[in-house]
């Protein structure tokens, strides 16, 4: 570890050192590379001779919704405005680190705008660009919530002062960095290209792969999917890494200008009206993700659609309009930053943040207005953002439940892990309309797991939860973080017990399939008979599964074909699905 915190002082004082050569505020560069950046691609060292070696223990690389300590952001006067918004929300969530060589006319600027600078911190580095999501580190735990570190990667453009920032963060913050950047571990990717759930899965758009193939622009080492799968493994953490197409009209390929997770298994994607732009491609690819890719739950991903907005006279990106983005927002702790655009497109889509992620304070920033149009640039929000993760972080990990039956129990699992070990967990419920929250303590199982059950009442009405998780060094944290102001939510239902299981055997996944299907068997307990069968009603396989609840994943032999009926027999009846074998 020594010798990586020195690596990142030596950047550190390379920066500074910089500031002797290049003016104090940077010309503009868009997102995307500028005529004169294509001309010396090919010639820019982008590489480096001095080995960095990944991680010597396993890592996590943390989600957007986990707690943040920093936020990043490189100041351009150009747009002061925008940025001012970002650091007057930050402030109160966080500390926010700021990159300029103006410190004394930006702490002027922000200290007449009514904003604290306690919780500001500058660095004094020169920049190349704003799009600080593409080139600054990723906060990545050994041992899922040890020690904190950086992942770097190499930087698509060829902006030395903006590719080795993540080291000078690094520096500032006390915390090793790792870097893509050497051998055959030369690793060109972005951060807007990158989304993560953390806990080992991520996705990008087939940009990963185009940019490290044979022939890149780059000059880095050719490497094969699976060589780069090593790669996110051994530096990330990352396991299972999905990768969809590239969008015919989207000009930089970045999944974060269409698509946001919003927590493990929640997609909010954009939507277009149909066949418009690259309406069809995303449609394509979530079907692709849905069909094909469990979330870290062994359950389909749900999709938020969010429609796209298009210009005022309506133009969209195949018609000459610029790429307008919800999904381009960052979560800050309990804060959403949203980009927006005019109040008659954006009231539906902030309403409909504040609808899947209750209690978040959601904040619209103008990113299209004719003084700082920052959208034109192919770029909105999250592109001039990035967090850091706290250094001692408490993780709470909950698949929240959708539906019970009123009148039964409902089990409620979490994994809650924190360096010094765990306290206590507890479950805060109550029925909806109720001021005051019931509590009920939860069991520590193993492996980090605890469980807690609690009794739906006959009335039928909805209940309303949150987790709390406290650490033997005093820590607490709720989950959703912005409880009790924002919790999950129970629909309680009165069916019977067939029409219950029907609704809690969630699957079959993926469907078609050419030879495994899977079933999440949510909340169903006890002994359950599974049987497979053709249209004929032959009894192809049986099975007996002494405890029901849980994942279920079946081998479909070759010689089946056609439709076949996964049949569950149990308490509850009988439940049949169809699935089509290949």
């Amino acid at each position: 570890m020594k010798q990586l915190y020195i690596k990142a002082a030596f950047f550190l004082v390379l920066l500074c050192n910089a500031c002797l050569l290049f003016g104090q505020e940077p010309e503009f560069l868009p997102k995307n590379l500028t005529e004169s950046e294509k001309g010396i691609l090919s010639n820019f060292q982008f590489r480096s001779t001095q080995l960095t070696a990944p991680p010597s223990s396993p890592v996590r690389t943390a989600a957007e919704w986990e707690e943040v300590e920093y936020l990043v952001v490189t100041w351009q006067s150009g747009f002061q405005n925008i940025l001012r918004q970002i650091v007057a929300v930050g402030v109160n969530e966080c500390k926010v680190i700021i990159t300029t060589q103006n410190q004394a006319s930006v702490s002027a600027y922000l200290t007449a705008n009514g904003i604290d600078l306690t919780n500001v911190i500058f660095m004094n580095a020169p920049s190349n660009s704003i799009w600080i999501r593409d080139y600054a580190g990723n906060t990545v735990y050994t041992n899922d919530v040890g020690e904190r570190a950086l992942t770097d990667w190499i930087y698509n453009r060829p902006r030395p002062l903006d590719n080795v920032m993540p080291s000078a963060h690094a520096a500032l913050v006390g915390s090793p960095i790792y870097i893509t950047n050497t051998g055959t571990n030369d690793l060109v990717n972005t951060g807007g290209n990158f989304m993560s759930d953390g806990l080992g899965n991520a996705f990008a758009s087939e940009l990963i792969l185009e940019e490290n193939a044979v022939g890149n622009p780059y000059n880095v080492s050719a490497k094969t999917e699976t060589q780069i799968d090593a790669i996110m493994s051994s530096y990330m953490g990352i396991d299972n890494y999905i990768k969809m197409p590239t969008l015919p009209f989207d000009e930089i390929h970045h999944i974060d200008m269409h698509m946001k997770l919003l927590d493990e298994e929640t997609l909010l994607v954009s939507r277009y009206p149909n066949g418009v732009a690259d309406g069809p491609q995303i449609q394509a690819n979530i079907n692709q993700v849905v069909t094909n890719h469990l979330s870290v739950f062994g359950t389909p991903y749900d999709v938020i659609w969010i429609d796209a907005p298009p210009s005022t006279s309506g133009s969209y990106p195949d018609t000459g309009g610029f790429y307008r983005t919800y999904s381009n927002s960052v979560i800050v702790n309990k804060s959403i930053l949203v980009p927006i655009y005019r109040p008659e497109v954006d009231a539906a889509a902030l309403a409909l943040y504040q609808q899947a992620m209750p209690g978040y304070n959601v904040v619209g920033i103008d990113v299209d207005n004719s003084g700082e149009n920052l959208i034109s640039s192919l770029g909105a929000i999250h592109c001039i953002t990035h967090t850091i993760g706290v250094s001692n972080p408490l993780l709470i990990v909950h698949q929240p439940i959708d539906q019970a039956n009123a009148g039964t129990t409902v089990t409620i699992n979490a994994m809650i892990k924190h360096n010094s070990g765990i306290q206590t967990g507890v479950v805060f419920w109550r029925e909806v309309g109720a001021t005051t929250f019931n509590q009920t303590s939860m069991t520590f199982v193993s492996n980090d797991n605890w469980t807690a059950t609690i009794s739906i009442p006959a009335s039928g009405v909805d209940i309303e939860y949150y987790i709390r998780g406290v650490a033997v060094s005093g820590k607490a944290l709720n989950r959703p973080i912005v409880a009790p102001n924002g919790y999950w939510t129970i629909d309680v239902q009165t069916l019977n017990a067939t029409e219950w299981a029907f609704e809690h055997i969630l699957g079959p996944y993926p469907n078609p399939t050419k030879d495994n299907v899977s079933f999440n068997l949510d909340q169903i307990g006890g002994t359950v008979n599974i049987t497979i069968s053709n249209v004929v009603g032959q009894t192809l396989f049986s099975q007996k599964l002494e405890a029901g609840n849980g994942v279920v994943n079946l081998t479909l032999s070759p010689e089946w074909t056609g439709t076949l009926f996964i049949n569950f027999e149990g308490d509850f009846g009988k439940v049949t699905k169809k699935v089509v074998k290949l």
